[in-house]
């Protein structure tokens, strides 16, 4: 194997901390391309673990976002120490504590892609597919969607996104934004109890937005990122505890309604944006989908999935 071809996780750690000091190391989402230039160890480490099926890009050619994570500055480096992002050189947001750098770094490329990645539409949204049949999830945050996400990875299903839905708008083509899945509180146990094949990151407590953990692509979605999926089914799941497991078809005009909304660039790219959501609405079926127990939620979203081509469009 040679190392142009290898993963991440099979580089020691020295190594790989040389080419994120030098910013020769580069993560390909599939959509996007990130280089990543740090010297913070810990960093590295985390980094290794949680993007460790990922391939290891020795000094790609080109990349979309040239981002940093450093220390912080001055006394902040010995007194309360600080992890600082910044995308070309500049500074987007408020330094992290340091020991929280991976999660800054991930949110830090999330926003990266939410601002500037506008040549597709980029819909709030879990993506998975079987084959190239793929799904979209839409939902606002505290749905349960990326459980939901991370545990259909877990039972067969390529994953695509956590976090975003990225409509090509020349092909209608779902392509992968592939990321480590965050997973908040009590969805960290939920999950890491779920398989004992998910691979979980470091706990970071105290985020801002509470207990957070990344699970790790497996290797099968991480080889397929660069394969985009062929939009089959809406979904907007939502987690409630102790729930009976209900699906409700959505008109066009409601799903419509709700996919637009759950979109990062939909008022900016105007009637592109209009044109490739509506094509997604009328070609997809759309349901609700209510559920408290994983399993049964992921087989029903199988069989909708794979029964989607021969359904009739709602009215």
């Amino acid at each position: 194997m040679t190392v142009e071809h290898s993963r991440i996780r099979d580089q020691p750690l020295p190594l790989l901390l040389q080419r994120l000091s030098s910013a020769t190391l580069a993560l390909d989402y599939g959509a996007a391309v990130i280089r990543v230039r740090s010297r913070l160890e810990d960093f590295a480490r985390d980094l290794r673990q949680v993007y460790g099926a990922f391939a290891f890009l020795d000094d790609a050619p080109f990349a979309d976002f040239h981002t940093e994570v450093c220390a912080g500055q001055g006394f902040r480096a010995f007194i309360r120490p600080q992890s600082r992002f910044l995308i070309d050189g500049a500074q987007p947001f408020d330094p992290f504590p340091l020991p929280q750098a991976l999660p800054h770094f991930e949110w830090g490329a999330n926003w990266c892609i939410a601002q500037r990645f506008n040549q597709y539409v980029l819909l709030h949204a879990g993506a998975l597919a079987l084959g190239d049949q793929a799904l979209i999830m839409a939902a606002p945050p505290g749905s349960g969607k990326s459980t939901l996400t991370a545990a259909m990875m877990l039972r067969g299903f390529r994953l695509l996104s956590d976090e975003f839905g990225v409509l090509c708008p020349r092909s209608g083509r779902l392509w992968p934004m592939l990321k480590p899945v965050a997973l908040k509180n009590r969805a960290i146990e939920l999950i890491r109890d779920y398989s004992t094949d998910a691979i979980i990151g470091p706990v970071y407590q105290g985020t801002r937005k509470g207990d957070v953990a990344h699970l790790a692509p497996d290797d099968a979605s991480v080889d397929a990122r660069r394969l985009p999926g062929r939009p089959r089914l809406v979904l907007f799941p939502a987690y409630r505890d102790g729930a009976a497991l209900t699906i409700r078809r959505l008109p066009g005009e409601e799903a419509f309604a709700r996919l637009a909304f759950n979109s990062f660039n939909y008022g900016i790219l105007g009637q592109g944006s209009f044109k490739i959501v509506a094509d997604v609405i009328e070609s997809c079926p759309a349901f609700a989908l209510e559920y408290s127990r994983l399993d049964e939620a992921i087989e029903s979203v199988r069989t909708m999935l794979l029964e989607s081509s021969t359904m009739a469009p709602a009215a």
